[in-house]
């Protein structure tokens, strides 16, 4: 620890993200990244905006609003841009979520929202699931300075019906509920439609996973306008062009081709059911999941064991050491081939 570090650096605890390799002999299943290219409109588009390079990009990133509100039925005027849906969230825990009230969400939910409110100093509270690791909604009503879900749920893939979520939205209307929805176009269900009949809604998504555009970091939110406006005072405050030219025309060209998306999509989703149903044939207990992962255990198998020797075999999965998920692996789609040689390692290490 430095001596000039601010005090706060001392108590944060960062977020760690999945491992990076740098060597590319590996078979990477532990960060859900989608293993199929972007659509190769989004590589003419970067290539024909190369020359640009020396001016800057459009401060709100409109082009892209206008592109997001074309295919979610939304006015660009209740869109948000942002780098990453990172990005987005982090400006959400600032904009509307930062008062005196705890803010809820889930114990076991994506590890960035308790970071973020330990940088903001946002207060909160986590809620746990239930036993079959799914959220109870009526949880949720009680005090709160605004409620963060992950829809469908991550680690554990699974995913709540509109139905609940308007519930929800009906007994907390004085605080801001969002919804994160980056792994929503694998099966969930997208709340967007209440975006119009609740001012109190922000849906964030992110073109990392579906749209197989990681690299890029380009998410969005959408709701009230209100709430959009909040969003852009907090980034024109701290940086007036989270979005380079480059994210800006691949991510609208990566929007506007449906059938690529379509095509990979239903592909991700055919290599889930494909990885569950051998995982079941191993003896594993999989969640149901309407993610791009699957999250699963082995009754008579240490998953830390299990990491480990797979990893040896050149295989990455992830592993949450926290309590109640210990014994569970958090394992990405990937190719047919991915899911072969997985399989058969795992058929090897339970035997």
């Amino acid at each position: 620890m430095s001596r000039f570090w601010s005090p706060i650096v001392h108590e944060l605890s960062p977020y760690s993200p999945g491992e990076q390799p740098d060597s590319a002999h590996w078979i990477k299943l532990n960060t859900n990244e989608n293993p199929y290219g972007p659509s190769p409109r989004v590589l003419e588009a970067i290539g024909a905006e190369l020359q640009t390079l020396r001016l800057y990009p459009e401060p709100g990133a409109d082009t892209l609003k206008r592109a997001v509100a074309a295919v979610c039925d939304v006015s660009p005027t209740q869109v948000f841009a942002g780098n990453g849906s990172d990005e987005v969230l982090a400006h959400a825990f600032v904009a509307l979520l930062g008062h005196q009230v705890p803010v809820l969400f889930p114990d076991i939910t994506y590890s960035f929202y308790p970071s973020y409110c330990a940088l903001y100093r946002v207060p909160f509270r986590t809620v746990p699931l239930d036993d079959r690791y799914q959220i109870r909604v009526n949880d949720y009503v009680q005090p709160n300075g605004g409620i963060v879900l992950a829809n469908p749920n991550a680690p554990t893939g699974q995913s709540l019906p509109v139905e609940q979520v308007e519930w929800l939205l009906r007994r907390n209307p004085d605080s801001v509920l969002v919804v994160d929805e980056a792994y929503v176009d694998f099966g969930g269900d997208t709340v967007i439609q209440l975006v119009d009949r609740h001012k109190n809604l922000l849906v964030v998504r992110t073109l990392s996973k579906s749209y197989s555009l990681a690299g890029l970091r380009v998410g969005f939110a959408i709701g009230d306008p209100e709430l959009i406006g909040a969003l852009e005072r907090v980034k024109n405050s701290f940086n007036s062009y989270p979005l380079d030219r480059l994210a800006i025309v691949g991510a609208v060209a990566a929007l506007r081709d449906r059938e690529h998306f379509e095509t990979t999509r239903s592909a991700v989703i055919g290599g889930r059911e494909f990885l569950r149903e051998g995982l079941l044939e191993l003896g594993f207990e999989v969640l149901p999941s309407a993610a791009n992962f699957v999250f699963t255990r082995h009754p008579g198998r240490d998953a830390h064991d299990l990491l480990a020797a797979l990893r040896q075999r050149r295989i990455l999965v992830r592993h949450f050491a926290q309590p109640r998920i210990q014994q569970f692996l958090r394992i990405s789609v990937g190719t047919d081939a991915d899911h072969i040689a997985l399989l058969e390692a795992l058929r090897r290490l339970t035997a």
